[in-house]
């Protein structure tokens, strides 16, 4: 049995996709889509297939070499799906999927990036299907558009930056979300969480304590932020705001917005901070923001302060400081001259936890602090610093390793939740490894 080289596999993937490309054109001719949309899945096969068993007939010679079982597969995708991209989206595991132009494509599989042998035929097979793919959310890309940032009717988000603003060809990312959101269980069982914070989280939710989630890209923000919502009691009223929405909170009375971005004569924006002051009107018990990015910040910290307790955000920072230092250019970004000592003392009675979450070496996720805003003097913020983990090395598949610890503080938030009847255990916070 011969085996064939990297080299000649990555050639052989090539020649498929020009060939299914070439194909997919022909059939094109030769078929009417819009009746196509009306048919089922086995009719809509079985009708590729017969086209598509043709046009192979009359080019056998040419295509003798081809695996035709995958050829129609591929035709259904080309025509309808992601093309060579579809096999991925059907994969459970696949959390991202990162097009580096027509002939590189990496996907992130249980947190580790790999290249993988998924090839376009060339530039303009891959163009086709972005705009395929973002035409079907009423987006465009091209020269006068040539960034889109959208959401797919399966949730997942996709980014694509074409030429004259990218250099080797079109690039599309897409970052998926399971079906079945992650619980508080998981995260534990993955390692990603100890019992005694999950404990905290739990008290803070439940107490109606503001809590902020900070973490880098891929660390796992959204995905800690949807498993403590099922902490808010029965009966209350959550109004989420969200760019893309991402969101799949485990309790039943959400009301979910999402930004929208202007049409192609570049109208009709709806900001984050719109959405924002919109909710203050929707009688909301809680205001969960996706992600704090901007001039919304203000306005978030306004409704902290002012009777919606218990609200959360998340906000893209290294460490916990960083993320207050953040949260502190966001509300110069609203134009208002604030005073910096005003500001901080405003994020200081707003809000009142930090869980910082990180992504290490080998896409281990972790939970790397959890710290209570306490106060702040002339130059920082004074926090007390609660749980924390620390990493001890790489285990030998080189995964980060080490362990989550206590650090002996004792939080001041804990007074104001025994008076709402909910009491922390008094050993949780002593100082141990967890």
């Amino acid at each position: 049995m011969t085996t064939l080289s990297p080299q000649s596999e990555t050639q052989r993937e090539i020649e498929f996709q020009r060939v299914k490309t070439a194909i997919h054109r022909e059939i094109l001719s030769v078929i009417d889509l819009n009746r196509l949309g009306d048919m089922s899945d086995e009719r809509l096969m079985t009708h590729v297939q017969r086209v598509a068993q043709r046009v192979l007939s009359a080019k056998k010679e040419e295509y003798e070499n081809v695996d035709k079982e995958r050829l129609v597969q591929e035709l259904v995708a080309e025509s309808f799906g992601l093309g060579p991209l579809e096999a991925f989206m059907s994969d459970p595991e696949i959390t991202d999927i990162l097009v580096n132009g027509p002939n590189e494509v990496y996907i992130e599989r249980n947190g580790v990036l790999q290249l993988t042998n998924a090839q376009f035929a060339d530039e303009t097979h891959l163009m086709q299907i972005i705009q395929r793919v973002v035409a079907k959310v009423g987006r465009r890309v091209d020269e006068q558009t040539p960034m889109v940032d959208a959401r797919l009717a399966d949730g997942s988000r996709i980014n694509a930056i074409i030429r004259p603003l990218t250099i080797a060809g079109p690039v599309l990312s897409i970052r998926r979300f399971g079906n079945t959101p992650l619980s508080i269980e998981d995260l534990q069982r993955f390692g990603s969480i100890p019992p005694a914070i999950v404990d905290l989280l739990e008290a803070v939710v439940r107490g109606k304590i503001n809590v902020m989630i900070s973490g880098g890209t891929g660390s796992g923000k959204t995905t800690l932020l949807n498993c403590v919502s099922k902490f808010i009691p029965d009966g209350e009223r959550i109004v989420t705001v969200e760019d893309s929405a991402e969101l799949k909170l485990q309790r039943r009375h959400v009301v979910a917005l999402e930004t929208r971005n202007a049409n192609n004569e570049g109208l009709g924006v709806i900001s984050a901070r719109d959405l924002v002051r919109n909710s203050l009107r929707m009688r909301p018990d809680r205001i969960i923001l996706g992600e704090v990015r901007g001039a919304e910040a203000l306005d978030m910290l306004q409704a902290m302060n002012t009777g919606h307790e218990g609200s959360l955000t998340t906000i893209h920072a290294n460490s916990v400081r960083d993320s207050l230092s953040r949260l502190e250019v966001m509300v110069s970004m609203t134009g208002l001259e604030i005073p910096v000592p005003v500001v901080r003392r405003y994020i200081g009675s707003a809000i009142t936890l930090i869980v910082q979450l990180s992504r290490l070496r080998g896409g281990v996720r972790r939970v790397m602090s959890v710290a209570e805003i306490t106060g702040f003097d002339d130059s920082n913020y004074q926090l007390n610093e609660l749980f924390a983990f620390r990493q001890e090395g790489v285990d030998s598949e080189g995964r980060a390793a080490g362990r989550f610890v206590a650090l002996g503080n004792r939080p001041r938030f804990a007074e104001r939740l025994r008076e709402q009847g909910i009491t922390l255990s008094d050993t949780l916070f002593n100082q141990r490894t967890l």
